[in-house]
């Protein structure tokens, strides 16, 4: 397989019905604690209902698996392909983004019932002959397509709940977070020539391909997260006030929207509280920041006197620090690597064409599947949002 295909496949990995129905699988278990009205909602653009994100997956695989390479399939309803595509013009005519809260039919039942139709009729094609080679790629990129809509469903189900006047918890159990040291301590790398990008077997994203050299000057990187306490401490000496710390874009930003703290944190009675899956709890100081935008990463560093890593740094310094716990914003725009080329078809559409105002984020968050992490990961997302679990790193 070519260096700049979408994704690489480990040449051991033989049981997809297994994969398949475990992956599928989780992300009805991520839905398990809901009502029936918390599918609907979407309370802005940029979160989709829960019940659109189970259609959506399957769709992907009924129309990119099944109707090309199963004979005799029949589709499940001919409408849904208008209803569940995301983005794919190559694939046809959608509904709007903006519009998947309308969506008050297919019911969520109707959902269920298409996600069974579809899981039944991939499990019999993946014990057939039709299984080939050249279709595994594909099959691949639609299990790591659900996880990363997994990933999703977690970040818009808190959104949702979040922005309910009660609050109610997501679940009880407690997502597990990192403890922090008290200091901060900054490891030193030498200037150099290095190589960054995925290599070897298993999964990647075409992103993240093309491996490559890159030349760093001396620079330092944080040992650890900045915590609640720190961008506390930001807040109360003025950051949402100086614009000294932000770029033009982000000022204009906190102002239009009259922004004085993170995502989810509330000051009520003199004490901050925070939204978390376990309801609106009392803001733990020593945990990670979370829910925050370049912007504000960005502003946060320049008040400390230092700066985001480059995605370049952070890959080379990624093995000497822990991460996984927030995506974490890095100072670099989300461009393709040398030798980067998008995919004929509608895969095609599946990263190449968001390369333009967008901030590469590295790591992983509370909220990733397992197994769906590595170093040479690059998230991406426009500097505004933040509703994502995303945190700061500091660089120097």
């Amino acid at each position: 397989m070519k260096e700049n295909s979408i994704l690489t496949i480990p040449n051991s990995f033989t049981n997809w019905a297994e994969k398949y129905s475990e992956i599928r699988n989780h992300s009805v278990k991520i839905c398990e604690p809901l009502e029936i009205e918390d599918y609907v909602v979407q309370p802005i653009v940029d979160v989709s209902p829960p019940k659109w994100h189970l259609g959506h997956t399957t769709w992907f695989f009924e129309t990119f698996i099944l109707e090309p390479n199963f004979p005799g399939y029949q589709v499940f309803d001919a409408q849904y392909n208008f209803v569940f595509n995301s983005y794919y013009e190559t694939i046809g005519a959608r509904v709007i983004r903006t519009d998947r809260g309308n969506l008050s039919r297919p019911s969520v039942s109707d959902i269920y019932k298409y996600r069974k139709y579809v899981d039944e009729q991939m499990t019999a094609f993946l014990q057939s002959e039709y299984l080939t080679e050249e279709i595994k790629p594909l099959l691949e990129l639609g299990l790591n397509h659900e996880q990363q809509h997994q990933e999703l469903l977690l970040t818009d189900i808190k959104y949702i709940l979040g922005h309910n006047p009660l609050f109610p918890a997501y679940k009880n159990e407690a997502i597990s977070r990192k403890e922090f040291s008290e200091n901060i301590e900054m490891i030193h790398f030498d200037e150099g020539v290095y190589q960054i990008g995925f290599q070897g077997e298993g999964f990647s994203f075409d992103n993240e391909l093309g491996r490559h050299r890159v030349y760093l000057n001396d620079f330092e990187i944080a040992d650890r997260l900045v915590s609640n306490l720190e961008y506390l401490e930001f807040m109360e000496a003025g950051g949402y006030k100086n614009f000294r710390h932000w770029h033009a874009e982000g000022w204009d930003w906190v102002k239009q929207n009259e922004v004085k703290s993170p995502l989810y944190w509330q000051l009520t009675d003199g004490q901050w509280m925070n939204y978390t899956l376990k309801g609106l709890q009392k803001l733990d100081l020593n945990d990670a920041v979370c829910h925050i935008n370049f912007y504000e990463a960005s502003a946060f560093a320049s008040w400390k006197g230092m700066r985001l890593p480059t995605e370049a740094e952070w890959e080379v310094a990624s093995n000497h620090f822990e991460w996984g716990n927030r995506w974490e914003w890095t100072n670099s725009a989300y461009l393709p690597y040398p030798g980067f080329k998008k995919e004929a078809g509608a895969v095609g559409e599946y990263n190449g064409k968001f390369m333009v105002n967008q901030m590469v984020l590295r790591g992983a968050s509370d909220a990733t599947p397992s197994g769906h992490s590595r170093n040479t990961y690059r998230n991406f997302f426009q500097t505004g949002l933040k509703w994502q679990f995303t945190g700061i790193r500091l660089a120097q």
